[in-house]
């Protein structure tokens, strides 16, 4: 029953941290990219503010692991096996056939290999990728800190679309072009100091907050209540729930009304809140807000939502990543990318930090021209002082991350879809004048090449 209980619980964060929407696929599958009928003279290699990301060229020699005169091989971790969700291996299929089309790496083929963790598989996958793959790039799994440890001994940088674990997030060899964590800060304290202190300080005294019962959820929730203790704002409910989903959500609707909450944070599966909402609604119970986690930000949460979309009212921090709603130009670009390699295929927030990681793989490996080695690709990866992924995020200094760009961005959702809410935006797109907080608990650190013996001196 121990064990049954474990799996429940990490199974339900895998939900969590990666939304349910997209295509069912299984098992490990290469992507070697390139439209139908492609040419190299077919795409062109720019992308947003970036030119000539991917190339053509004459490459020469096997310069490390994965690497040859004709391709370079990429390993992408996924749950989807589990999850159910391909949005990782989707962002691989439309970087890699539209870079390929462009020509490549300096005319090196880029093969992408989808590392199906099934939740629970990490470190087998990593095995294989330590064994194969010259780096990790536009990929996630909800349990990364199985990996991370073997990841380090055999030396394989990562540039990951989330990371999740307290281990895994900022380990050492690991960039994060757009992160959605960083070690020892809260990124989400601009969006929390905004929605109590300023756009809706009624509620500030009767905060609630609902999790999934997992380890992971756990710990985002003490983040949590730390930044709002320090915003000032009191927490008046602390529940948890079963981490795969109640059948009936009035007990939890019943006691958030009872103590008063007036903004409510809900960390779990979005279908899971939109239940909650339709008992609050149906008890003609508002909240002033109600903080849906931005992995809620998507058309299947509007949809799901019914008559509480326009009844309640629900709100996602984007952390500085471009609403698809925006006229950004590179999120017009992404999107006319996805229409013609991927047309089945839904845009997600992780499938657009994927993006960023993937066009910033891309970068940092054209610039090392033929002697390609994962020194040279780690080094100019983290020389990127003002990275935007072409403009589909804020800018973020890799060199040094931390403290981490304290941008944030409100969408809003209604019936009609999701909107810009009225965050007071300093940066176009993005608010950036509250700092990231840094965390006063320690809610633990991510591993070093040191723990496993190794060092940068190490690393070709």
């Amino acid at each position: 029953m121990k064990l049954q209980r474990i799996l429940v619980a990490v199974a339900a964060t895998a939900l969590l941290v990666s939304g349910c929407s997209g295509r069912e696929s299984g098992g490990s599958e290469n992507i070697e990219g390139g439209g139908e009928g492609a040419t190299a003279q077919s795409a062109s290699g720019d992308f947003g503010d970036l030119q000539d990301v991917c190339q053509s060229g004459d490459a020469q020699g096997s310069t490390a692991q994965g690497v040859t005169a004709d391709e370079i091989d990429i390993g992408v971790f996924s749950d989807m096996g589990f999850t159910k969700n391909a949005e990782f291996e989707e962002a691989a299929t439309v970087f890699t056939s539209w870079c390929n089309d462009a020509g490549g790496i300096n005319g090196r083929k880029v093969v992408a290999t989808t590392r199906d963790a099934k939740l629970m598989e990490v470190r087998q996958r990593m095995v294989e990728a330590c064994r194969d793959d010259f780096a990790l790039v536009g990929g996630g799994a909800a349990l990364d800190a199985l990996g991370v440890k073997d990841r380090l001994t055999c030396m394989l940088p990562s540039f990951p679309a989330q990371a999740v674990q307290e281990r895994s997030a900022g380990a050492d060899l690991e960039v994060s072009a757009s992160p959605a964590k960083i070690p020892g800060y809260d990124n989400y304290n601009g969006f929390r100091t905004w929605v109590v202190n300023e756009a809706y300080p009624d509620s500030k005294g009767a905060v609630g907050m609902i999790n999934g019962d997992s380890a992971v959820t756990k710990a985002i929730a003490g983040v949590t209540a730390e930044t709002l203790e320090a915003a000032g704002a009191t927490l008046v409910y602390n529940e948890l729930y079963p981490a795969m989903g109640v059948s009936d959500w009035t007990p939890y609707a019943q006691a958030i009304k009872s103590k008063g909450v007036k903004g409510l944070i809900f960390m779990g599966e979005f279908g899971q809140l939109a239940k909650l909402e339709e008992v609050l609604t149906n008890m003609d119970y508002k909240l002033d807000w109600i903080d849906a986690n931005n992995n809620a930000y998507n058309a299947s949460f509007i949809e799901l939502l019914g008559k509480s979309a326009d009844f309640q009212n629900n709100l996602v921090d984007l952390s500085g990543v471009a609403p698809l709603e925006s006229d950004e130009p590179a999120v017009a670009e992404l999107e006319a990318l996805y229409e013609k390699y991927a047309p089945n295929a839904q845009i997600t927030l992780p499938a657009m930090r994927a993006m960023s990681s993937w066009l910033l793989f891309a970068k940092s490996a054209a610039s090392c021209g033929d002697e390609l080695t994962r020194a040279c690709l780690y080094k100019a990866a983290t020389a990127e002082t003002a990275w935007t992924g072409g403009g589909l995020h804020a800018a973020n200094d890799l060199a040094n991350p931390i403290p981490p760009q304290p941008c944030f961005n409100v969408e809003q959702a209604t019936s009609d879809g999701w909107q810009a809410a009225d965050f007071n935006p300093d940066n176009g797109l993005y608010r950036c004048d509250i700092p990231a907080r840094k965390l006063v608990a320690d809610f633990g650190t991510p591993m070093t090449l040191a723990d496993v013996g190794m060092s940068m001196g190490d690393f070709e």
